[in-house]
């Protein structure tokens, strides 16, 4: 299997749709190729079997068969693209970094960094009972070891 090739082809399908861009291209044993697809608004159905259709044309079976899988990402994989996280400002994301846990609603993104919000319970600083206070977090990312969307029902 020309794997050049085939990324070449990926690449040239995703070109023609500005709000996709690519998660994920590999190839599974058995000339499985498995593309993972994502954009700014979602990813209909029909954005993958063109780019599926783009790919299968320009490749010939009667030289090499394959199996082709053209998919968006599913909501347990984690964020790995600065616009994935774009693409969820105000959504609540559990973060993972070496020293700690967050979940928090991701209120802005930049080049380097999210930003989390959240509220939490704390002792009075004087007297007894607590006090709502609301935090911020600031995570490069980097320090980033996995983001996921949270569901909430």
């Amino acid at each position: 299997m020309n794997q050049d090739l085939v990324k070449k082809l990926v690449d040239e399908a995703i070109l023609e749709n500005e709000s996709l861009f690519l998660i994920d291209l590999s190839f599974v044993s058995g000339n499985k190729i498995k593309v993972i697809v994502d954009g700014d608004q979602g990813v209909p159905l029909s954005e993958c079997v063109r780019i599926s259709r783009h790919v299968e044309h320009n490749l010939d079976r009667e030289e090499e068969d394959f199996a082709l899988e053209v998919t968006s990402p599913d909501i347990s994989r984690p964020l790995t693209h600065q616009r994935q996280y774009l693409k969820n400002v105000n959504r609540i994301l559990k973060v993972k970094t070496q020293e700690e846990e967050f979940e928090g609603t991701l209120t802005n993104v930049n080049e380097n960094d999210i930003n989390l919000k959240w509220k939490t319970r704390e002792p009075k600083p004087i007297g007894k009972g607590k006090v709502t206070v609301e935090k911020n977090a600031s995570i490069a990312y980097q320090d980033i070891i996995e983001a996921k969307v949270k569901i909430v029902f």
